[in-house]
């Protein structure tokens, strides 16, 4: 069977060409990551089947795998592998946590050393035109090594990273082994504690899944419009690399080689980070590119110490610089956080957009964004897909009605009233857009009868407004029209995009009408307040916050999380301080959601112009994880 894949993204205009690879040979590779962090390259056969994996895994790296799921993301692979990409990293992952210690490893015999992994030092995993230059760094660190020039340990943070180096000596790559992370089995500094695949630093980013976050941040990274470094994905083998030995504490393997799954991104040169430097002489262009990025992808983890300075001009301390975005693990969580963005108060942030950044954001396509990351990185999950989809639409949205970069990011960042954590503007949309869209599921389900719904936000009206059709409430469309007009809702948000409109009219596209008193009046008294809404949600407790799975989302044929033994990704999902489980719907009812999300920023974004938020000091507490 030949299998063709695809070299670049779908979107030309963006993402570069649309062509494809096919094997002649008619074999795909894949690289299989244990829990414990030992990985295998595996030439797979037409006849090859999920049993035959395991047992040249068996084989190769003498481990256990009877009950045991092969995964690739959100994926649960019962037996068939045709639904594989070539290059996709698997993780085989335990059924159960308390397992026989009495099952079998089998040791490889000398007619099985042809199931060793018979890969380079270095493999970069994915086709993308974009991996050009990281395959010529690639080129450079394997000729280095040759030489007798090993890789040096990043002693600072909390996870296990390496400084790669060319013939000269000179830094030009840094490499983050997934298995390293924090908490991860093989963490070199003593932060280990879980397997693969369980919540880590951020309750919704897994261990082990941060370094292809980091490579979506540069794919995402159009243009290099934010300056994101190179970067790839990549099976790395060398004795540098820390293995743990049980319990014991942080050993290596006395010089015998480790394979690791890795990000591997461009070493940049710099003279400060962002807390050395003082911010007023960094550039506003810079600051909004950056700034854009993190909203796109709901950057959980900007701090001053992952934005790299560079002096352009060699004079002076406070000079020409360039800033270089670097550290994107913990950004594109499985469900809406709280973000962390060092800029948020910085005074570039509050200079409006320019016409190249709008022009730049109108262009984004969240759907052929998620398509791209689809195939360029087969393991991400849906849930992290769509909180890309509904940044990126908050983004656009907020930058066509006139809001500048520090506005947008404080109507995303949560509030702190003493040890409380409340919702974020945008969650709170996204409150009343799921309870629109519970509402509706709930009349068109008459026998069920009416459902109590978790979240009642005030109201001062008793019936929804439907379309005029079910067919025209019902229809769903795979892409998403940004600017469409949805129906009046019952809540308070949704009454006001007729009064916003109304007021609107005969003026300029996204900006707000002359402050008459006829007008504003009318903002102020029917939109609440962003503290009023949330009061709804003090007695509820964070278990709670939370709403039931409505049905199971099918992927590439294949219901997602479901195998013998193993749970679905929502059963999965710890519980947290999440407000709004994006994951919790299936595509029809995402699609829904999205309608009513839409129909409800506008009237959001006159609350926040009109001044009925934001004027008290916003209580921010440090979130970051600096590793």
């Amino acid at each position: 069977m030949a299998v063709a894949t695809f070299i670049g993204p779908l979107n030309g205009e963006y993402h570069g060409k649309n062509t494809l690879e096919r094997k002649n040979s008619g074999k795909r590779r894949v690289f299989v990551q244990t829990e414990s962090g030992s990985v295998l390259g595996i030439e797979l056969d037409r006849g090859d089947n999920v049993h035959t994996v395991k047992r040249k895994l068996r084989l190769a790296l003498n481990v256990p795998t009877d009950e045991s799921s092969l995964v690739c993301g959100d994926m649960v692979l019962k037996n068939d592998l045709s639904i594989v990409r070539n290059d996709s990293p698997l993780l085989l992952t335990r059924n159960f946590l308390h397992r026989s210690s009495s099952t079998p490893c089998l040791s490889p015999t000398g007619k099985d050393l042809q199931q060793r992994d018979q890969s380079g030092p270095i493999e970069v995993l994915g086709y993308s035109d974009q991996f050009s230059r990281t395959k010529q760094l690639v080129v450079d660190i394997v000729k280095a090594i040759r030489n007798g020039i090993d890789p040096v340990p990043v002693h600072g943070g909390l996870g296990g990273a390496y400084y790669f180096r060319n013939c000269s000596g000179e830094n030009i790559a840094i490499v983050k082994p997934t298995d390293e992370e924090p908490y991860a089995p093989n963490n070199p500094k003593g932060f280990v504690g879980k397997a693969l695949g369980q919540p880590g630093l951020k309750r919704s980013i897994r261990v082990g899944e941060t370094g292809f976050r980091e490579v979506a941040a540069f794919l995402l990274d159009y243009n290099n419009f934010a300056n994101v470094p190179d970067t790839a994905l990549v099976k790395i083998t060398h004795s540098v690399f820390n293995v743990n030995d049980g319990v014991k504490g942080n050993v290596h393997r006395n010089g015998k080689q480790a394979s690791k799954i890795a990000s591997l991104q461009q070493f940049i040169p710099h003279d400060f980070d962002a807390s050395d430097h003082g911010t007023s002489s960094f550039p506003v262009a810079a600051v909004h590119r950056i700034g854009i990025l993190d909203i796109r992808i709901l950057n959980t983890d900007r701090h001053a110490g992952n934005l790299l300075v560079r002096k352009l001009d060699g004079g002076g301390r406070f000079g020409r610089v360039e800033l270089v975005p670097i550290d994107h693990g913990l950004c594109l969580p499985e469900s809406l956080e709280d973000p962390y963005f060092e800029w948020i108060h910085w005074p570039q942030a509050s200079i409006p957009f320019s016409d190249d950044e709008l022009v730049y954001i109108n262009k984004l396509d969240p759907f052929k964004d998620s398509d791209m990351l689809r195939m360029e990185l087969p393991m991400i999950r849906e849930a992290c897909l769509r909180v890309l989809v509904l940044c990126t639409i908050f983004l656009k949205e907020a930058a066509a009605f006139g809001l500048c970069l520090s506005e947008i990011g404080e109507m995303m960042s949560r509030e702190y009233r003493g040890h409380e954590e409340e919702p974020s503007e945008l969650e709170i949309i996204c409150i009343e857009a799921k309870t629109l869209l519970d509402e509706e599921i709930s009349y068109f389900e008459p026998k069920a009868g009416r459902e109590e719904f978790q979240f009642e936000l005030d109201s001062g009206e008793e019936e929804l407004d439907l379309a005029p059709t079910t067919e025209e409430k019902m229809k769903t469309e795979r892409t998403f029209r940004f600017g469409s007009k949805g129906g009046n809702g019952r809540y308070l948000l949704s009454k006001l995009e007729e009064s916003v409109e109304e007021g609107m009219d005969g003026h300029e596209g996204n900006e707000l009408p002359p402050r008459s008193d006829d007008c504003v009046s009318v903002v102020l008294d029917r939109i609440p307040n962003v503290s009023k809404l949330s009061t709804s949600l003090k007695n509820i407790s964070i278990g709670e916050k939370s709403w039931r799975h409505l049905g199971s989302m099918q992927k590439n044929g294949y219901l997602a999380g479901t195998s013998s033994g193993n749970r679905s990704v929502n059963e999965q999902r710890p519980m947290s301080s999440n407000f709004v489980m994006l994951a919790d719907m299936n595509e029809e009812e995402w699609m829904r959601f999205l309608e009513n999300f839409q129909r409800l920023l506008r009237p959001a974004f006159a609350n926040r112009k009109a001044g009925n938020v934001g004027q008290r000091q916003r209580q921010r507490l440090g979130t970051s994880c600096q590793f």
